[in-house]
């Protein structure tokens, strides 16, 4: 019998919020699931981590991608599989995935979908499951902060990123399976466990969230000009055209700056660090899909 517990990020909302996600789970049967509902994304991995020693094995993770990294971070390799209701902004995870901004259809997936197991990367030791980046993207998701995501939603990034088109390049060092790849100066470097990022464009149009691999891009755009460029190529699918991006594919990478940069593990900005140590978990981590983004070599 699937022991349930839901890990609530309080300031996250769907539908009709959480009353209702406890109606239509009682409607199904789950009465008295484990409730942890939580104030600050922080706590969630510690919550999760604890729903899971109590016997949980299917928690549903209410929020965005913030509060499901921290959960995916506390149950990566505990056997415990993850429903996501994706109650935040870009809900980049669940875009991937299939997974529908309605309430009864998630709590549908994730009582009645498949289980899935996927990849997860790691920055540091701490998992992710979409993406990381260092720099102009770790800014743009720093500056987007929570009352402006409340108040414009998604376009809260596009009007951070353009504050930050002038930020500083850094010299880097990055070596790409025991290789080097890139020595020069840049002012993004990006690695992704999936293709579809924000707005839906397919930044890595080869990811897939089980191959064993993560994708890494690195960005030398300067000013507004060459990020303009950039992103455009990036919105046509074509990031790799562009002659301030270069990409690449692998299980690990060490990423060494010349000084301290700021990184952000699926849209939560992390406290500036001169290395990352980033590597590849395959199959570290179950989620609730629905059964047509199961099917094996397939996008949703």
């Amino acid at each position: 019998m699937t022991t349930i517990a839901v890990v609530a990020h309080i300031g996250s909302t769907l539908g009709g919020g959480l009353e209702e996600l406890r109606e239509v789970l009682a409607a199904e049967g789950v009465t008295d699931p484990q409730w942890h509902e939580v104030s600050d994304i922080r706590a969630a991995s510690e919550r999760a981590r604890r729903a899971r020693k109590d016997g949980a094995d299917l928690v549903f993770v209410w929020g965005g991608d913030g509060t499901l990294q921290r959960c995916i971070d506390g149950l990566a390799h505990t056997g415990a599989t993850i429903a996501i209701m994706p109650a935040g902004t870009a809900n980049l995870l669940a875009a991937n995935l299939g997974i529908p901004t309605d309430l009864r259809k998630a709590v549908e997936i994730g009582l009645h979908g498949v289980r899935r197991p996927l990849d997860t990367g790691s920055v540091n030791g701490e998992h992710f499951a979409v993406m990381a980046g260092a720099g102009f993207d770790a800014l743009t998701v720093r500056d987007a902060d929570s009352g402006l995501k409340s108040s414009i939603g998604s376009a809260a990034y596009l009007w951070s990123g353009a504050l930050n088109f002038k930020a500083l390049t850094v010299g880097a060092n990055i070596v790409v399976d025991g290789e080097r790849f890139f020595q020069g100066e840049l002012s993004c470097v990006l690695t992704a466990n999936v293709g579809k990022l924000l707005g839906g464009i397919e930044a890595f149009e080869n990811a897939q969230p089980d191959d064993g691999i993560l994708e890494l891009a690195v960005i030398t755009a300067k000013n507004r000009i060459q990020w303009t460029r950039t992103l455009g190529r990036v919105a046509l699918g074509s990031a790799g055209d562009s002659p301030f991006v270069e990409v690449t594919r692998g299980r690990r990478f060490e990423i060494r700056f010349a000084e301290p940069f700021l990184y952000e593990l699926d849209g939560d900005p992390r406290k500036a660090v001169r290395r990352l140590r980033v590597a590849v978990d395959p199959g570290s981590i179950t989620i609730c899909v629905p059964s047509s983004s199961s099917e094996q070599g397939t996008r949703p």
